[in-house]
């Protein structure tokens, strides 16, 4: 079976070997692992190097473009950009008003960064980036959720006593702990979302072709878990 999956994997990445077009990239570069800008003003991270490899098995020529994430989705479907990969989980929400492809991330645990152990997180102020599948799940709870633009003002909103936690990718909120003697992991997790995939607009089915495929050959060889175990972002396939 894997042969068979692998084979048409590989048809259609050269069914697009003709295809020439410059595909722009969009980003927030703003939430490592996944992407963030260097000390050389370029993008970086695990979605940059997966997004390289990615063209590169397409046969696509890619830019990078950087947006910030709330207004990362209307940006695409108006065209500044052709795709997302941002870090942005797929959801059914979502998946209304543009397309994704396969996921190339398993979905990763969400979890609560505070200033103690001991927070009642059923009775906290918990903060979370606006438009995130986070705000989404703790604005269906009932606690009360205060919204910042980017990830690091949750953070500070935790830090200079605006929240009493943030909830966030785990794989975000992991090394911001190990590098704040003052913040610590709660034991508490949430599993939301159906992992990570690259959003397209709807009308471009053609391209989420060429990236699915690109993405399947990647499972399939192994150099997706190499990039997974690399920038520590979770489960592997």
């Amino acid at each position: 079976m894997n042969k068979l999956i692998l084979t048409t994997a590989a048809l259609a990445l050269t069914a697009g070997m003709s295809f020439a077009d410059t595909i722009r990239m969009g980003t927030e570069g703003a939430y490592p692992p996944y992407n963030f800008i260097n000390d050389a003003g370029e993008v970086d991270g695990f979605e940059r190097k997966l997004g390289d490899e990615l063209c590169a098995r397409a046969m696509l020529t890619c830019e990078w473009v950087v947006n910030d994430w709330d207004s990362i989705i209307p940006n695409l479907v108006s065209g500044n950009y052709d795709t997302i990969i941002a870090g942005m989980s797929i959801t059914a929400e979502r998946d209304e008003v543009i397309d994704f492809t396969h996921n190339y991330t398993q979905p990763d645990p969400s979890a609560y960064l505070a200033l103690s152990a001991d927070v009642d997180l059923s009775n906290a102020v918990i903060a979370a980036q606006a438009n995130t599948i986070q705000a989404s799940f703790l604005a269906g709870t009932g606690v009360t959720l205060v919204e910042f633009a980017t990830p690091e003002e949750t953070v500070a909103a935790v830090k200079n006593g605006e929240a009493d936690a943030v909830l966030a990718d785990k794989a975000y909120l992991t090394p911001v702990a190990e590098g704040d003697a003052d913040l610590v992991l709660l034991e508490q997790q949430e599993l939301i979302g159906g992992g990570v995939g690259m959003g397209l607009r709807e009308s471009d089915a053609e391209l989420r072709e060429k990236f699915d495929a690109a993405i399947a050959s990647m499972k399939l060889d192994g150099s997706l878990n190499a990039l997974i175990a690399k920038w520590d972002i979770g489960e592997q396939f």
